[in-house]
């Protein structure tokens, strides 16, 4: 993939978070997700790309628009597509920190494409890569990680879903003396945190979305970082699903490169509301200030970039 396409999916991803944010605190996560998807679909128009979408906002049946199967872009390099137009919709709705607006691009067929189910997932950055075993008690990973980034147990900090069905998890980090970060939704950013130095996270831990964990290994694999995911099916559907989306094997451990295969991936986040490692939007009168990542697996570049849009000079917002 041409380099100058990072750029590309940045001001994508900024248009979703422009448009989103409008919608902080007002108490509904559907206009807010509605505002990204629409935002962000118009801004794919721009992009000289032939991509197609393998994680979205649903099935066709399910999403007007930016659904599994649609394809966007200009024309030009056949890609495929991750998407999450707002990670985070309660975050927005309720004012809360951590939403985002992101996305992960992958040469065809470099993309697991992972049905709506839960993934139990293990990340944890650079210095910690291929230390992580998803099928070892918490104890034996937090040795591991703790002994990789030369530190006590006691120096780390787990970042975990606080959901009721972490309770196990949440008991066994805390017992080994690991400080914990429960949050309340969105596990996408706390995965690129766990891979990046100065955020005072170094692992993340517990079952979220598997789409986002595919956008998250995304990341994950440009910056050098590791992750681990299993399926978690619920029901025989689930399997069902699973092997139509091309996964044989339910109980695979997936590691970071079956995750996201290759040798070129791009991902690029904006942040909407307020994170530990980027700024959320904030607007004046006839514009607004994004704050966004974008990185290249290919040549291990991480660019931030500070950005502020005049409307009068190019309109960002889709009109509602």
């Amino acid at each position: 993939m041409d380099r100058e396409l990072a750029m590309e999916f940045v001001r994508v991803t900024e248009a979703a978070a422009i448009a989103s944010g409008r919608w902080m605190g007002k108490g509904d996560k559907i206009a807010a997700d509605q505002a990204a998807v629409d935002a962000m679909r118009q801004a794919f128009d721009d992009v000289s790309i032939s991509g197609k979408v393998v994680i979205g906002e649903g099935e066709m049946d399910e999403a007007p628009m930016l659904y599994i199967g649609e394809v966007v872009g200009a024309g030009g390099v056949k890609v495929d597509i991750a998407v999450d137009p707002l990670e985070g919709t309660n975050l927005v709705a309720k004012g809360l920190p951590g939403a985002i607006a992101v996305l992960a691009i992958a040469p065809r067929g470099g993309l697991l494409h992972a049905p709506d189910m839960y993934m139990d997932k293990i990340a944890v950055g650079p210095k910690a890569a291929g230390k992580i075993d998803i099928n070892a008690p918490v104890i034996d990973n937090l040795t591991a990680v703790a002994k990789a980034l030369e530190r006590e147990i006691e120096d780390l900090t787990v970042v975990i879903l606080d959901r009721p069905r972490h309770a196990d998890i949440i008991k066994q980090v805390r017992d080994a003396g690991a400080r914990i970060k429960l949050i309340a939704d969105g596990d996408v950013s706390p995965a690129i945190n766990a891979a990046i130095e100065g955020t005072g996270v170094h692992m993340l831990l517990g079952t979220g979305g598997a789409p986002e964990g595919v956008i998250a290994a995304a990341a994950m694999k440009c910056l050098g970082g590791d992750m681990q995911g299993r399926l978690i099916p619920e029901s025989d559907a689930d399997i069902e699903r699973a092997r139509s989306m091309g996964i044989t094997d339910i109980n695979k451990v997936l590691t970071i490169d079956d995750l996201v295969s290759g040798d070129d991936a791009i991902f690029a986040a904006t942040a909407i509301t307020q994170g530990d490692l980027l700024n959320g939007v904030r607007y004046f009168g006839g514009g607004a200030r994004t704050h966004s990542i974008v990185m290249r697996y290919k040549t291990g570049t991480v660019r931030f970039v500070d950005a502020i849009h005049k409307y009068e000079k190019k309109p960002m917002l889709i009109k509602r």
